[in-house]
């Protein structure tokens, strides 16, 4: 079974625990009952997994990937902080607890949310033997997390303030902790699930519930390999021998995310968070320490060297896989065994140091070595990044030699295939550097500029950082003056941004409405597709929708309804839903250019969700008429 010491049984154990912890009453009661409900819907998940064939009884020759291990993992992580999370706002005393505490509680409901979320959406189900009747209830709870996750994105609603009056039976945790961050937008339908870039080869087909929009076809073109990631997944070959109830002591554990922490670092009051979540709580604007809540003299964060031995310690003593995919000069297989690499290491030093050094040859030569290295394994992108890489190849994004431009951005493009190395990436602050590529640098740098801002905004916290560096109008210029492949890149990052909702307004008013019509409209191009998706995608915004229609390009929907590609007409009759919805003048012009019949036909032969939205204009165009006539 994939996943290491937590077993089927105990993790069913994990969520009756949950279930049964009481919520009484208080401010957040019906959090906790909304995320206990969430949580008793996997139950039945687990048992089927449980009863299910194991991988090697299936097919005694495959191996599990990285997403089908880590998929476990970060369920079992996330269940994990559920059960302390609601420990603690369970007994949350408003009335003598800061509106911080409450809305540092609220961004923890947000955090373990998206953790449970994200794990599902990995969920192999080929791997395992589920029926129907699961997979709706996976897909119900998948659902209501996202929608969840947008109610905790305001951390300003009335309901801190008033909570302050609430009387609660005792005050919470005083380690309870969180980060401001922005309200993310739900995934609308259309949009492919955020699978790593290393697993576009072999998922062909969309899991459950989503619709393959966009082909991603176009990055296995690029430098980066299509090997499956390796990452290291906890597996006891004696579980007897492991607790199932084991305690990862209170001081391992980030105070914001509250997971074990793998880099922790010391802020100026003391007080020590996994790095990337406190340098994130800072970039979003706070000055203050989300423990004490006294004021940050400075934004330095110092590596707590002892704190990590000692979680290491722990994690060797308690036979748990320790954070981190290198330690001691060896990577851990997804099987448990480990690999030595320290031969490859001392090459790979040897190669970051000529980095540095003052001759332009040398310096040519090494990064591209390194991104030849990036290119052909997960083990390489591991080392390189150990060796201190990413900094270096991020100050090398701004070199005049645009070869070596071009193959340090090619390598970083490389490396963020690797999750850990996307957090790594975006705490060097490559983000400015790589849209400087994308505006100034020779068209193959900036196609893999273009290519790593896609890579790097799969992780949803990222989108919002990407949105709000200037890129997107980068990314829309590179859309409309771009070749061919250039093109393809563009339109790729922009529709994987635009997922965030804050991101869409920002993309019209850099003007992808313009170069998305011209490529709906230019059969030469071959850009239908990736048109139709961005824009079904931005038609949920006001802007964009006024946008979309001044462009006049309703004739050209009709005519995708009629005769494209099923994915096109579902996109299409999407798109149309969106711009006609409430206004009758539009309804009764779709009606007159000749939408009916395709839409019929749709309503009849079309994808699941292409039916519904035909449908739902049908309805709307019967509703119009009849209101026509009436008058």
């Amino acid at each position: 079974m994939a996943g290491g010491a937590i077993t089927p049984a105990s993790l069913i154990g994990l969520i009756n625990e949950i279930v049964e912890i009481p919520v009484n009453s208080g401010v957040f009661k019906k959090d906790c009952t909304d995320l206990a409900r969430r949580v008793g819907l996997l139950t039945h998940l687990i048992e089927e997994i449980r009863d299910s064939p194991t991988p090697e009884e299936s097919d005694a020759s495959s191996s599990l990937s990285s997403s089908e291990c880590d998929w476990w993992s970060d369920l079992v992580v996330g269940l994990q902080a559920a059960k302390r999370l609601l420990s603690s706002a369970t007994s949350f005393q408003a009335r003598e607890s800061s509106e911080g505490a409450a809305k540092r509680i609220s961004f923890q409901f947000q955090c373990v949310t998206w953790k449970l979320e994200k794990a599902l959406g990995n969920l192999p189900y080929d791997r395992y033997d589920i029926s129907d009747e699961v997979r709706e209830q996976v897909e119900l709870a998948r659902l209501q997390l996202r929608r969840a996750m947008q109610r905790y994105g305001s951390l300003n609603s009335k309901k801190f303030s008033s909570a302050l009056s609430e009387p609660m039976v005792k005050d919470a945790s005083s380690n309870t902790k969180s980060k401001v961050t922005e309200k993310l937008d739900s995934i609308p339908e259309t949009v492919y699930s955020n699978v790593p870039l290393a697993d576009v080869k072999k998922s062909e087909s969309p899991p459950p519930g989503k619709s393959s929009s966009v082909s991603l076809a176009f990055f296995l073109s690029k430098d980066a390999d299509d090997e499956r990631l390796e990452k290291a997944v906890t597996k006891n070959t004696d579980d007897s021998k492991k607790s199932d109830n084991l305690t990862i002591p209170e001081d391992f554990l980030c105070p914001i995310s509250l997971e074990l922490m793998k880099d922790p670092a010391i802020v100026s009051t003391g007080q020590t968070y996994e790095r990337s979540y406190i340098q994130r709580w800072i970039d979003c604007g706070n000055l203050r320490c989300p423990k004490t809540q006294q004021k940050l003299e400075n934004f330095t964060l110092t590596p707590n060297y002892v704190l990590r031995s000692l979680i290491s310690q722990w994690c060797t003593k308690h036979n748990i896989e320790q954070p981190g995919g290198y330690m001691n000069g060896r990577t851990k297989n997804c099987d448990g065994s480990f690999r030595d690499l320290s031969g490859d290491m001392s090459a790979i030093r040897a190669l970051v140091r000529k980095l540095s050094t003052r001759s332009i040859e040398d310096r040519r030569s090494a990064v591209s070595e390194l991104r030849s290295l990036s290119k052909r394994n997960t083990d390489n992108r591991i080392l390189i990044a150990e060796a201190g890489a990413i900094p270096v190849l991020v100050n090398l994004l701004t070199s005049d030699d645009t070869e070596t431009q071009e193959n340090a951005v090619t390598c970083i493009l490389n490396l963020s295939i690797y999750e850990h190395n996307k957090e790594l990436i975006m705490l060097a602050g490559a983000v400015t550097s790589i849209v400087q590529v994308l505006r100034a640098g020779t068209m193959e740098a900036k196609e893999n500029a273009a290519a790593t801002l896609f890579s790097l905004s799969l992780a949803d916290e990222n989108k919002i950082i990407i949105g709000a560096s200037g890129a997107i109008l980068a990314l829309v210029s590179l859309l409309e003056n771009g070749s061919a492949r250039g093109k393809k890149d563009a339109a790729t990052a922009l529709f994987n941004l635009c997922i965030y909702q804050g991101n869409k307004g920002r993309a019209v008013r850099a003007g992808i409405v313009k170069p998305l019509v011209n490529m709906l409209t230019d059969s030469s191009l071959r850009m239908a597709e990736e048109a139709l998706t961005i824009l079904s995608v931005l038609a949920t915004n006001q802007d964009a929708k006024a946008a979309i229609l001044r462009a006049s390009v309703i004739p050209t929907l009709i005519d995708c309804l009629q005769k494209d590609q099923p994915r096109n007409r579902e996109n299409a009759a999407s798109i149309l839903l969106s711009l006609c919805k409430r206004d009758t003048e539009k309804l009764i012009s779709i009606g007159r250019l000749g939408a009916v019949v395709p839409l019929m036909e749709l309503s009849r032969d079309g994808t699941e969700r292409a039916k519904r939205k035909a449908n739902s204009l049908l309805e709307l165009l019967r509703k119009s008429s009849k209101n026509l006539a009436s008058l």
